[in-house]
């Protein structure tokens, strides 16, 4: 099958030629002609299907179809989490809208609110924001929805995970009645499955893969190590494998500001991006990192979804995340739209507890590297995803209680890390 296929312009076939887009993703072949047809959708996709593309794209038709944005006007929104990936859905629609006459603006904030409301004074046909912006500019009168027909929110769990539920809702309530909503999601959780419930109409469910899985494209291992020794052990990798663009993800910001100053005291060109960092610097970071001015970016929790590098073919997690399913979005920045990638993990005996619950949310065991040089005094146990049940003795048998014949995925803690405070 062909872009062709769905009837979508010419204007926008060209566009996607250009980028070297010839045939739909799974996802994209599901939800485009849904869309097209006016359908609300839930979708979960996990992260480098071409999820964007496969709402983009019948939006942009959708709107070719239509009058023009009035001032301080907006046709169609798209909710989303982070100032990243709405400055990333902005160049998505700009890329793939490139030979229509539609509008689009981004506003996010970090930034001063005045040009985005004289942007939106001349309205906009596709209007990308992150929940907090939005309603602020609403609050001043810079934004107004009569003539919305389209309501997009992108990687909707994440944006319940940092609390927008409040906002969502609020701005659901500006909203006309009559619209097109869409929503898209990396899983289905009891929380999106609730939101859609509420706030979507006779919604169409849409699912590729399954929950909590991670790319069969991407090739993961983890590497033990002690704590003290993972920076120069990050050194010694990017020297051994000639990793030439590697993306860095850290647990804490001093974490990822302290790395970034070791590795360029390594003669490495390294550039951190999280939640402290001002708007102009993020933006600057990951633009000379996408354009190989730097080599190496260096990334908290915040840049774990949105994040879309071209052809990223290196992930490393420095530090194991302390919630299991952002291991998942960490990995997902490689290895995307069908394009093979690598994620390694430097594990340390700490780091047991972490590791174990990610390997029972993804269902195997991560193999495992020692680097010569690198071999830990402190070792990371085997997780042991599935524990045999413990022999009973007779009288146990037949006094007992019965025994549970489910798997039990609790992890094994040894003796030392059991008495830790």
């Amino acid at each position: 099958m062909s872009f062709a296929n769905f009837g979508l312009s010419t204007e926008i076939l060209k566009a996607l030629k250009e980028e070297q887009h010839f045939s739909p993703t799974p996802i994209q072949t599901k939800s485009i002609p849904l869309i097209l047809q006016g359908k609300d959708i839930i979708a979960a996709a996990q992260t480098g299907t071409g999820k964007t593309a496969g709402f983009v794209l019948p939006m942009l038709e959708l709107l070719t179809r239509g009058v023009k944005a009035k001032s301080n006007q907006a046709r169609s929104l798209i909710l989303a989490p982070t100032r990243e990936l709405a400055i990333q859905l902005g160049e998505n629609a700009s890329q793939y809208g490139r030979f229509l006459s539609l509008r689009t603006i981004v506003v996010y904030g970090g930034v001063k609110i005045n040009p985005q409301m004289m942007s939106l004074r001349k309205g906009a046909d596709i209007l990308i924001a992150t929940p907090g912006r939005l309603i602020d500019l609403y609050n001043k009168n810079a934004v107004k929805f009569p003539q919305l027909e389209i309501l997009i929110l992108d990687e909707a769990d994440r944006m319940l995970d940092l609390g927008f539920t409040k906002d969502i809702c609020k701005i659901f309530s500006l909203l006309p009645n009559h619209r097109q909503n869409l929503m898209f999601s990396a899983t289905f959780s009891a929380d999106i499955r609730n939101l859609a419930a509420q706030l979507l109409k006779n919604p169409i469910e849409i699912s590729v893969s399954p929950e909590n899985t991670t790319a069969t494209s991407i090739k993961e291992w983890i590497i033990p190590v002690d704590k003290k020794l993972k920076p120069d052990l990050l050194v010694e990798l990017i020297s051994l494998y000639g990793w030439t663009q590697v993306l860095i993800f850290t647990k804490t910001k001093k974490g990822a500001d302290t790395l970034a100053c070791f590795l360029d005291t390594k003669g490495l060109k390294a550039a951190a991006i999280h939640g402290d960092k001002n708007q102009a610097s993020r933006v600057k970071a990951l633009s000379d990192f996408k354009n190989g001015i730097t080599a190496i970016l260096i990334a908290t929790d915040v840049a774990a979804r949105g994040l879309d590098i071209e052809k990223l073919q290196q992930v490393v997690n420095f530090d194991l995340p302390t919630i299991a399913e952002n291991y998942i979005h960490r990995i997902g920045r490689t290895g995307r739209a069908g394009l093979s990638g690598q994620a390694v993990s430097l594990v340390s005996a700490d780091e047991f507890i972490a590791l174990h619950e990610i390997e029972v949310l993804i269902k195997r065991v991560l193999p495992r590297k020692i680097i010569d040089g690198f071999e830990p005094n402190h070792n990371v146990p085997d997780s042991g995803l599935i524990i045999k049940p413990k022999k009973l003795s007779s009288s146990k048998k037949i006094l007992g209680p019965k025994k549970n014949k489910g798997l039990d995925l609790q992890p094994r803690i040894p003796q030392s890390f059991s008495n830790r405070p």
